[in-house]
């Protein structure tokens, strides 16, 4: 073995491993991301009623483009912070990433005009940007690989989690018994924000991921961090069991591979970053077109005043969260590739037909809802997917930028477009219109399932070396 050149079973250790407080940890922990972004876009949604009759007098468009605003920061946040948790460790930024995210959204609520409520916007945006890649890459790195799956799709599903508690706050917040309409919506960013404080509490509890310990030149400080996972969850659940024999030569006498690992994406892996684009495109739009504008839709088309919105987002949020919960597991045990298919193609489907329900005016807004609902059960486990699967799919040393890349993609696409496109269909009047942004995100939908079923990679109960072999491993 050369002297540039160590071997290592840290990846089977980690997969070895029972489930433990340990694993509880790293997903309240980190998980909570989800439930931030959840609550911080729901407050927009949710609000924007209040916000547009504030002194601060947004119209529909500006609201849509405020949205966008926060979108285009996540993009800037996962690219810039994507890239730094591959040169510096999960650790050090996913520390930083939640501490821009609260900052930024206190100060939201201190807006002053349009634009101080834009860049604030934007800087919220940036944090959530950053922590999904720093905190995606962190989280399937140590979670074992026999529960990626089903753990990776609940913990981003939990972004329905925070939308339901926004929606529960939105109520209070535009209730003028409990609160002046004027500083509602202000307190609602306000106390958004300090619960990031509870985070970066949890997070110290966290180690550095010995996988980007033992890829980034650092193997005594990976075993050592390795053995401290080993002792917690041997001191909660026994003794563990014996150890694979599946060892990884790795090079240790290199710290960055963004070069690498980036031309990687178009040349070896070119087939998975189609995968990974359509996967994150599709949703985007969807999501960010149909929930930015949710209270919009149902106080122009439904007549349902701004102070009861949040009473219509709690089933949808439901909706969303057990779509991953109950399909989790299946794409543990049917794989990824049939279910990220089916997911993909039946709420592209069912979009596009309650797009046509809703153009000739047969839903109530009963109706409305339920079908939101149920298209979003499907279409969430999907867009979970999108996450994983990225995460999954590409070596380990690029593991975060990739997440990055393929976020800022979707986002900056379908997501940074979706609000402003579907604010100005809203403020046309037309339910044709709207009928046709949803035509567009129903067959994008369907498209990205195809494409999964035509290239993607049965990735299941596979070791993420396995999927994706490192870039520093030694040649033999």
């Amino acid at each position: 073995m050369s002297a540039n050149t160590f071997e290592t079973n840290i990846p089977a250790r980690l997969d070895r491993l029972p489930w433990a407080k340990f694993h509880w940890l790293v997903v309240v922990a980190l998980g909570i991301t989800w439930i931030l972004d959840g609550l911080e876009v729901t407050l927009v949604g949710s609000l924007s009623g209040a916000i547009k009759e504030s002194p601060l007098q947004l119209s529909d468009s500006e609201i849509g483009y405020a949205a966008s605003s926060y979108l285009v920061g996540a993009v800037v946040g996962a690219l810039f912070f994507g890239w730094l948790t591959d040169r510096l460790g999960r650790k050090k930024l996913f520390t930083l990433t939640v501490l821009v995210y609260l900052v930024a959204t206190i100060a939201t609520g201190f807006s002053w005009n349009y634009t101080s409520f834009l860049f604030f916007l934007f800087v919220t945006g940036a944090g959530i940007g950053g922590e999904y890649a720093a905190v995606n890459a962190t989280i399937q790195e140590l979670i074992p690989a026999r529960r990626r799956g089903f753990t990776d799709l609940v913990i981003n599903g939990s972004f329905w989690v925070g939308a339901a508690l926004g929606a529960v706050g939105s109520l209070a917040a535009l209730d003028p018994a409990i609160i002046p309409t004027e500083y509602g919506w202000r307190v609602a960013f306000v106390i958004g924000g300090t619960i990031g404080f509870i985070t970066l509490l949890l997070r110290r509890w966290l180690p550095e991921s010995p996988r980007w310990l033992m890829t980034h030149g650092y193997p005594d400080q990976a075993e050592a961090v390795m053995r401290g996972i080993e002792q917690r969850v041997e001191a909660s659940n026994g003794p563990l069991p014996p150890v694979p024999g599946q060892h990884l030569r790795l090079r240790g006498d290199k710290h960055s591979w963004f070069a690498e690992g980036i031309r990687s994406l178009f040349t070896t892996y070119r087939r998975r970053t189609l995968v990974g684009a359509a996967l994150m495109t599709a949703p985007a739009f969807c999501y960010n077109a149909v929930f930015f504008t949710y209270a919009l839709i149902l106080t122009r088309f439904y007549g349902i005043p701004s102070g009861r919105v949040g009473l219509f987002i709690l089933p949808f949020a439901a909706g969303n969260f057990m779509g991953p919960l109950l399909l989790g597991r299946l794409f543990d045990s049917l794989g990824r590739r049939i279910m990220i298919t089916a997911t993909y193609v039946l709420s592209g489907v069912l979009l596009m037909i309650t797009g046509w329900l809703f153009a000739a005016g047969t839903l109530s807004v009963v109706q409305q809802t339920v079908a939101w609902t149920v298209i979003f059960f499907f279409a969430s486990a999907a867009a979970s997917s999108a996450y994983l699967t990225v995460g999954e799919s590409f070596p380990l040393e690029v593991r975060a930028i990739a997440i990055g890349i393929f976020y800022a993609i979707g986002t900056g696409i379908g997501g940074v477009s979706g609000p402003a496109v579907f604010g100005r269909l809203i403020e046309s009047g037309s339910r044709d219109n709207i009928f046709y942004g949803y035509l567009l995100g129903g067959g994008l939908m369907v498209a990205a399932g195809l494409i999964q079923a035509w290239l993607g990679v049965s990735a299941e109960r596979r070791s993420l070396e396995d999927v994706a072999p490192p870039l520093s491993a030694a040649a033999a």
